[in-house]
């Protein structure tokens, strides 16, 4: 109960520093609902952890709600991650193909 607790502390602050950034404009709307989500859906799986458990124990798996819980949170980290190495690979190739063409039209310029 205690752990409960201190997870819903934790929780409640980053939902509060979340509401400070989107009150000072410094993230977006979209980012906003998706992190607001994020914390919801965590309060609520720490506030339902007996239920995940016995949910947990029907589906056959031996470990706890709270270990599926860290199994599933690092999944969706590498997928996060790899999404992010996606996009900075695009951006690379972006800023690339720019910077080429600015090269090649201040080549021709000079001409």
């Amino acid at each position: 109960m205690l752990q409960q607790l201190i997870a819903l502390i934790i929780i409640l602050f980053f939902v509060a520093r979340l509401i400070i950034l989107k009150k000072k404009n410094k993230i977006a709307s979209g980012e906003f609902g998706f992190w607001l989500v994020f914390w919801f859906v965590a309060g609520v799986s720490v506030m339902s952890l007996k239920w995940l458990d016995r949910f947990v124990a029907d589906l056959g798996f031996s470990a706890s709600a709270i270990n599926i819980l860290v199994y599933l949170a690092v999944i969706v980290l590498f997928y996060m991650n790899f999404r992010l190495r996606l996009k900075v690979e695009k951006m690379d190739r972006d800023i690339t193909r720019i910077a080429r063409k600015i090269a090649l039209d201040e080549q021709s310029d000079k001409k």
